[in-house]
């Protein structure tokens, strides 16, 4: 078996016990790329000094494993383009908290992925250097906004990968490449030199081929930052430890089982739920907002947001002028600007944190009774490449099951509940906690892919 296949537990335990080399890792995991990242356009820029970094890391926990990181992290002396031609010859002079603790852990930065450009949308169709394309099967599109690091994952291209979730953007490309992603507590992670998008929402986090490595991941990367205000004084608990947590006795809420439009993934989460229902969890049909509400909430908070955080790309200090955005990225700056200008403020922006507001109130009602909630991660399998195009609003309709836990901060993860031999494409099931409760969300994960046949590292022959 290609040593680019492991898990990150698999390379650390193979590794540890001496079972192969650094080097054959990454011997491995290039030949992949040099055999496939020309047609599926998974890595904006290629870290050629990273397995001369791996070699000199010493015996960190992670062991200079190669981890691909979206193109919106800041990685000091490596390009970031947040995949916009605007920051196109743009070298960082510091290190995001992210990939600095990464780095700390002993993980290497094999190279910058792709995304939507500025991460607007849900596609990948947005990169001002070409779409993504989906490894699954590469007629159809990875999602996004974090869809070249899910990708990168689905490829074998890394061993573990980073991404950023503003609302979905983390959860949705993981569904559609049937990989496992997880967007942790907002604050969980801090945001310091990621490229912002919508700030009140934007969160770190990763993306990987197992519930268990996204835990190990997660233990290096969560923490309070001083760089950070928005980041939690919460203390970090060992998330591993809820790997073999016995979820018996749970309450679960099945979210959104009425909705139109969920007429292929429902009929899949129900019966997926049945699996849970074995190992001792009481599932219940729980009644929430409208997630269409949260549509309107997420366009109008995240466009006021981005246009104030696109004021600062004017071309003194970052390289091209404003002239290189993208149309997206002009859209969501008009929409944005108008929304915020003089009279339209309260009608628009503050009229839709209230409605967040509601958001989250409704979670606290929900959690009083049930542990976790659960439903669908996107309304359907991942789209066509093309898909995006005339459909101003594709990426708020794709991210619809997500974007209520998104705008109220509660950490999800997507694994893997169905894959369809025809297509090779994956459904996706959406495990939402309370805030600072990723543990209980990680615990429920691991159980269900442990019991299931969906996770095609775990069951490999």
């Amino acid at each position: 078996m290609s040593q680019a296949k492991l898990t990150l537990k698999q390379a650390l335990a193979g590794l540890e016990a001496g079972e192969f080399s650094l080097s054959e890792i990454y011997k491995d995991v290039n030949k992949a790329v040099q055999t496939d990242n020309s047609q599926l356009n998974i890595y904006l820029t290629l870290n050629e000094k990273a397995e001369v970094e791996a070699a000199n890391l010493g015996n960190l926990p992670l062991k200079g494993l190669p981890i691909a990181v979206k193109d919106n992290f800041l990685t000091k002396n490596l390009r970031t383009t947040a995949a916009s031609t605007v920051l196109d010859e743009f070298v960082p002079p510091f290190e995001s908290t992210a990939t600095a603790k990464l780095k700390a852990a002993g993980g290497v930065v094999l190279g910058k992925t792709n995304l939507d450009a500025w991460a607007h949308g849900s596609s990948t169709e947005t990169s001002q250097y070409g779409r993504t394309l989906n490894p699954r099967h590469p007629d159809y599109l990875p999602g996004g906004s974090s869809g070249g690091s899910a990708a990168a994952v689905a490829a074998d291209f890394c061993i573990a990968a980073l991404g950023t979730e503003t609302a979905g953007s983390i959860r949705q490309p993981a569904a559609w490449c049937g990989v496992v992603g997880l967007k942790p507590t907002y604050g969980r992670v801090s945001r310091y030199g990621i490229v912002p998008m919508a700030s009140s929402t934007d969160s770190p986090g990763t993306l990987t081929k197992t519930v268990e490595d996204s835990a190990i991941l997660l233990n290096y990367l969560a923490g309070h930052d001083k760089k950070d205000s928005t980041t939690g004084p919460q203390p970090v608990p060992d998330f591993t430890q809820a790997l073999n947590t016995d979820i018996s006795g749970l309450k679960i809420g099945y979210l959104y089982h009425d909705l139109e439009g969920l007429e292929i993934v429902n009929p899949v989460i129900e019966e997926q739920l049945k699996v849970l229902e074995k190992l001792g969890v009481k599932v219940e049909k729980a009644s929430a907002m409208d997630p269409k509400h949260a549509i309107s909430v997420y366009t109008i908070v995240q466009r006021g947001e981005v246009s104030s955080n696109l004021a600062r790309f004017d071309g003194i200090r970052y390289g091209n002028d404003r002239s290189f955005f993208g149309d997206e990225a002009k859209r969501r700056i008009m929409l944005g600007t108008y929304t915020l200008s003089k009279g339209y403020a309260d009608q628009y922006y503050n009229t839709a944190q209230k409605v967040r507001t509601l958001f989250l109130q409704d979670f606290e009602r929900l959690f009083a009774t049930y542990d976790v909630l659960i439903s669908a991660t996107s309304p359907n399998y991942a789209k066509k490449i093309g898909a995006t195009e005339g459909t101003a609003m594709f990426g708020e309709l794709e991210d619809m099951l997500l974007e209520p836990s998104s705008i109220s901060g509660l950490p999800g993860i997507n694994i893997p509940c169905y894959h369809d031999q025809k297509t090779n494409l994956f459904l996706g099931m959406n495990i939402v906690g309370p805030m600072w409760e990723e543990a209980r969300v990680i615990a429920v994960a691991a159980a269900f892919e442990k019991n299931t046949p969906w996770n095609s590292w775990r069951n490999a022959s």
